[in-house]
């Protein structure tokens, strides 16, 4: 049966066409409806509405589903519609009545709420590991090859001494700081809205609190009616950190392709990550790289998509927003498989030091040659006139000596990687005591 089912069948194209990829989408959601209904059928026992042995009877069964789940044997057919259908049927088809009581006080809408809050806790806190492993290892790169020079770029002409040490010490911090955005979306997720029903809560006195302490939030989603007309915007919010994660990435795997080409030589790239030619047996092409920068344009797009979903709905909730899961699921996969990809080719790429160093060229220097002028009591615009007339006459040429004389907060010879080595350690620490929490609360209070 359908739960919304009462005496009539509806148009099988129709049917067919709304509930979509719902079936398989769902899969993800099995265990998370299941504790969620553990917990919903515990506050309905705290109530009155259901007995103590009733209340038992449907957390055996909602218990015994989850394992089926695990084993992947639990099945949602299309003619279930969706996950929440699919457990209450097979509830149901067990318990006869008690199973039919379950749904007292509840909407499908505030399911999948839950559903989705509980599933993008989780799929943030792994997020968040793949981030914190590819800074782990940028870091421990930047460490390693902090006094190998090469030419920095702006416009992407030649400018400046750089660092390898330098570069990568960038893309640590920036994916830090994409943590700061994460944890910050996490904590706007960590908001129980099961209660809220179809948006204007219910005339039961249900305990909305002790739903959301049974399940680990940190809060309660207040508002009913915000409750639902957040759908949607969390998700954008949880995509708009993938985005800019995948951003990062796109960085540096447009960066990796261009150094390691022959004309630059600075990285080389192992041979077992870059597939070769069908026509030209010379290539060996840097693909996976290609493959990472592709997919942040399309989870930038699938945070347009959500965006554009509800940008003009009306206050609670509507059919419109079934259409935010795929996109939300796709960018969370999306970004952990390119994380993980990302981490494995950078822990093996080796750097050219003989080729870096040789790279330079003496109008490299003219930005110091200028500034080494200034600490003659020459001022900077006449150094600057004075250079410009030929910037290959300058006095330094070393370009080791050069970025290591350059000691101020978070320049080349000062990277401070220890500061980003800590804030990572703190991050992972919040990560490790989140995931503690999760598995206490399935230990002591669901599972």
């Amino acid at each position: 049966m359908k739960l919304w089912e009462k005496g009539y069948t509806l148009d099988h194209l129709v049917e067919t066409f709304m509930t979509g990829d719902d079936p398989l989408l769902d899969r993800a959601l099995i265990t998370y409806d299941c504790l969620g209904s553990i917990a919903h059928a515990k506050m309905l026992e705290k109530i009155g509405v259901l007995t103590a042995e009733e209340c038992q009877k449907l957390v055996n069964q909602l218990r015994h589903i989850i394992q089926l789940d695990e084993e992947g044997q639990f099945v949602i057919h299309a003619k279930d519609e969706d996950v929440h259908t699919a457990i209450e049927n097979a509830l149901v088809s067990k318990l006869g009545d008690i199973g039919k009581k379950l749904h007292t006080a509840r909407s499908r809408n505030d399911q999948v709420l839950l559903d989705m809050r509980l599933y993008m806790k989780n799929q943030l806190l792994e997020i968040a590991a793949e981030v914190l492993s590819a800074c782990h290892i940028l870091c421990k790169f930047a460490e390693l090859h902090q006094e190998v020079p090469f030419p920095g770029r702006t416009h992407f002409q030649r400018a400046m001494p750089s660092s390898i040490g330098l570069w990568a010490g960038a893309f640590a911090e920036s994916l830090l700081d994409d943590m700061h955005l994460l944890k910050g979306v996490y904590e706007l997720v960590d908001q129980c809205p099961l209660g809220s029903a179809a948006s204007y809560g219910v005339s039961l006195p249900i305990d909305r609190q002790y739903c959301a302490d049974l399940l680990g939030f940190k809060s309660v989603q207040n508002n009913v009616l915000y409750a639902n007309n957040s759908r949607g915007k969390f998700e954008a919010a949880v995509l708009h950190v993938l985005v800019q994660i995948m951003n990062d990435l796109s960085k540096g795997a447009t960066d990796v392709i261009i150094f390691s080409t022959p004309e630059f030589g600075y990285l080389v790239l192992p041979e077992k990550f870059c597939p070769g030619s069908s026509l030209m047996p010379q290539k060996r092409n840097p693909c996976p790289l290609e493959i990472v920068r592709a997919k942040s344009a399309i989870v930038q797009g699938l945070l347009f998509q959500t965006l554009e979903l509800i940008r003009a709905l009306p206050s609670g909730y509507n059919r419109d927003f079934q259409e935010t899961k795929r996109p939300m699921m796709q960018g969370l996969d999306t970004t952990a498989l390119s994380l993980k990809v990302f981490s494995l080719i950078f822990s093996e790429i080796q750097v050219d030091k003989k080729t870096c160093i040789e790279a330079f060229t003496p109008e490299l220097f003219a930005t110091d040659q200028v500034l080494k002028l200034t600490s003659g009591g020459i001022p900077f615009r006449d150094a600057y006139q004075q250079v410009a007339k030929d910037p290959m006459d300058v006095s330094e040429t070393d370009p080791v000596a050069n970025i290591l004389s350059k000691k101020h907060l978070g320049a080349t010879g000062n990277l401070g990687i220890a500061k980003s080595d800590a804030k990572r350690r703190d991050y992972q620490q919040w990560v490790d005591e989140e995931k503690n929490k999760w598995a206490e609360i399935l230990k002591t209070k669901l599972i």
